[in-house]
């Protein structure tokens, strides 16, 4: 024993050792190459003097980044996330300065931008040495995950070991954001995601299930990590009773959707026990939480949403490799949409503005820092892990589903998926994991690009109000303005306005291609006969739009040229809404029943011979209402667990299916190990993961050399124990499987 410790510490001796003089040789060239950079005094040195110099300092900034670094991490909290990312460069350089006024003898001399300049690649540099060394090194790269699992359960004794030994599988579940069933299976067929097509060959299935009307992340994921999903019609909704929009992406909202679903249900959430929540709008009841919307809202010491940030952050070269490459997803989105401009790509949508700085957070940020707290989760052993992943969902708004920019993110996402792959194998308890969707994205040009106006525009010209001229001299808005004066019976001067009284303007909101309007001055659910007193040319005017499929109100749905569908009787439904595929009829009415259903809702017209909708928010790519692969995402899961049944409707649906999973187990569901803090996170500088070995698919997110296990914090009761289920056996999709069918 003593003579493998003595091994162990003079092999990081020598890896530190190297990493110093690689720093050093790394200093010197760029004292040699920049002008603003020098490391000899004013009268010069021998180059014996000028290399210890270098050291000196390279020592002192390797010093400084592993002690200091930390803290001033930790202190910055509460800056926002793409503040911190931006900040990341500046803070480095100061630590550089600092560095290197610790020189005696003043021979050191760097103006601040370069500081900046000369930190980062410090960083880099030496993070590139330490992954070569890890990666050249098998066995300490397998001794390094493993210690971080031994040292945790010696502090338990032999009775958390023994709990470690016999502990039953955990289950990981993984989000990718709004990739549909077909695109899931047109990426594996073209090789765009090697990893998720070499599970699915070998010890995994996968199966399209049916999202409710409201196809988008807010009630999908709440139905999935809550159990009900009851009163969320949309993403965004007026609530007459309280005045106020619901959006589901709002911190509050989040937290006041969580509070309704727990209450529904009487249960805390999917990851009560011993779970974690990382990169989720609701936290599933978990205790360990990263980027967790629902609770962001807080203030003080119970908002734990951000302790991810710091466990990705507290390492320079991690920060410095998320800011570079925060830098060049920025630069990239940019190119591509000028690319798409001069190619005069259609549809097309406005790509300018904060969305670069968005699309990065999204596909750079958010997926280092979720995927370095799902790592941690794994080495600490926790019981369930559900993660969301938004990058591929964030790009396609705005490049539309396929394409060479989702491409090139579906890529990264499956890199990405390797390195969680590689490193379950060598976590303390084995890992089940399962890989799902909470939504699909259909393409199609947007309502306004379509049409020359929005869907507000056309529903304030059926109801006589005033709309900009520009909407007005489109045939949409001309066609509005003639049914408004057939319908009110007397001729208006060209010009004249309608002026409603205070209040009377209605809410017209949009979900993708869903949209919802409301009447504050009518109270309660307004009924189809008082929609039409009050604005008779409205109904007729949505109805026969080219851009809409049909209209729900009051327990009515309306299509075009005058059809009628009530919802109480058997079939009328399922006949006008066939276009829009099986399970739409029960979708709506369903909906139809939600206390905080709009007045009017109107799902966009759907083409079933491109998969096309019309979006009503300015997107490409959408989801949020009935059409095309957005009401169809997959579940993809190991065949060892039993199969989730021939028919998923809703995301409650998938919600059991994965309770069930959760306890398909030979034991109770119990915690790998006591609530105690594990090693990683006491000491800031020791890193949880080092690089993958000699993987190409993985080298770009590997080459992180720190990620941590986050705190653990005490797990609630086991659940109860049931019978496995059986197994299947699975092979590659293929040209001939049928659509929406599993991938076997």
């Amino acid at each position: 024993m003593g003579r493998g410790r003595w091994r162990t510490a003079g092999s990081a001796l020598v890896r530190v050792l190297l990493v110093w003089a690689v720093s050093t040789l790394t200093m010197l060239a760029l004292a040699g190459i920049l002008p603003d950079f020098r490391l000899q005094s004013d009268d010069g040195d021998s180059i014996t003097q000028i290399g210890l110099t270098a050291a000196w300092a390279a020592g002192a900034f390797g010093l400084l980044s592993a002690l200091v670094w930390p803290v001033l991490v930790r202190a910055l909290l509460l800056v926002p996330a793409l503040v911190l990312g931006l900040l990341v460069f500046f803070l480095n350089g100061s630590l550089l300065l600092i560095a290197l006024s610790l020189i005696p003898d003043g021979r050191s001399e760097v103006a601040p931008e370069t500081a900046v300049v000369v930190a980062a690649v410090m960083s880099a540099v030496a993070s590139a040495t330490s992954t070569a060394l890890a990666v050249r090194d098998d066995e300490a790269y397998r001794r390094r995950l493993y210690r971080l699992a031994d040292r945790r359960r010696r502090r338990q004794g032999r009775a958390g070991a023994s709990r470690a030994a016999e502990a039953p599988p955990g289950l990981l579940m993984l989000q990718l954001d709004g990739v549909g069933y077909e695109e899931l299976r047109r990426a594996c067929g073209s090789g765009l995601m090697p990893t998720v097509a070499g599970l699915l060959e070998g010890s995994h299935r996968a199966r399209s299930w049916r999202t409710d009307w409201s196809s988008q992340t807010g009630a999908s994921q709440l139905g999935i990590l809550h159990g009900s999903n009851f009163d969320v019609p949309a993403f965004r909704w007026y609530e007459k009773d309280t005045g106020e929009v619901m959006v589901c992406n709002r911190p509050t909202s989040a937290a006041e959707l969580q509070r309704r679903a727990m209450g529904r249900t009487g249960d805390g959430g999917l990851l009560t026990l011993d779970g974690a929540s990382r990169g989720n709008l609701f936290s599933g009841g978990a205790d360990q939480l990263a980027l967790v919307l629902s609770v962001s809202a807080r203030r003080g010491r119970a908002n734990r949403s951000r302790a991810g940030y710091f466990a990705y952050f507290s390492d320079p070269a991690n920060a410095v490799r998320t800011a570079g490459s925060f830098v060049a997803e920025v630069v990239r989105e940019v190119v591509q949409s000028l690319r798409a401009r001069i190619r005069g790509d259609r549809p097309r949508v406005s790509r300018g503005g904060l969305y670069p700085l968005i699309r990065a957070f999204a596909t750079v940020v958010e997926r280092d820092v979720v995927v370095a707290a799902v790592i941690g989760d794994m080495l600490a052993g926790r019981s369930a892990v559900y993660a969301d992943l938004v990058a591929y969902d964030e790009v396609a708004h705005h490049s539309g589903p396929r394409g060479r920019d989702t491409d090139r993110v579906l890529q990264r996402l499956d890199r990405s998926l390797a390195l969680i792959v590689r490193v379950a194998e060598h976590a303390p308890r084995r890992y089940r994991i399962v890989l799902l969707s909470d939504h699909g994205q259909s393409p199609g040009e947007t309502f306004l690009g379509r049409y020359g106006l929005s869907l507000k525009d056309l529903v304030r010209a059926g109801c006589g109000l005033p709309v900009p001229r520009r909407a007005g001299r489109t045939p949409s808005g001309a066609e509005a303005r003639a049914a408004v004066l057939a319908a009110l019976h007397r001729p208006v001067e060209e010009g004249e306005e309608a002026h409603p009284g205070p209040g009377s303007d209605p809410v017209v909101l949009a979900s993708g291609n869903l949209g919802l309007i409301s009447f504050p001055d009518i109270p309660g659910r307004a009924s189809r006969a008082r929609v039409e007193r009050a604005h008779p040319a409205l109904l007729p005017t949505l109805a026969n739009h080219p851009g809409v499929g049909f209209l729900l109100v009051d327990g009515v749905v309306l299509g075009r040229d005058g059809r009628v569908a009530r919802l109480d009787v058997p079939g009328e439904a399922e006949e006008l809404l066939a276009p829009f595929g099986p399970g739409a009829a029960r979708a709506v009415r369903r909906t139809d029943a939600f206390p905080h259903v709009a007045d009017v809702m109107v799902n966009s017209a759907y083409d079933p011979r491109t998969g096309a909708v019309h979006a009503f928010e300015e997107q490409i790519g959408s989801h949020g209402g009935l059409g095309g692969e957005q009401g169809h995402p997959f579940l993809m899961w190991p065949t060892e667990l039993s199969d989730p049944g021939e028919e998923l409707a809703g995301a409650e649906a998938v919600h059991a299916v994965l309770r069930r999973w959760l306890r398909e187990a030979d034991g109770p569901q119990v915690p790998v190990a006591a609530p105690v803090a594990p090693p990683a996170e006491r000491s800031s500088g020791d890193p949880a993961v080092r690089a993958l070995a000699s993987d190409p698919a993985v080298q770009a997110l590997a080459s992180d050399p720190a990620v941590r296990a986050p705190a653990s914090e005490p797990a609630g009761e086991p659940v109860e124990e049931t019978p496995p289920g059986g197994e299947n056996s699975g092979s590659l999709p293929s040209a001939g499987v049928p659509a929406r069918d599993e991938i076997r």
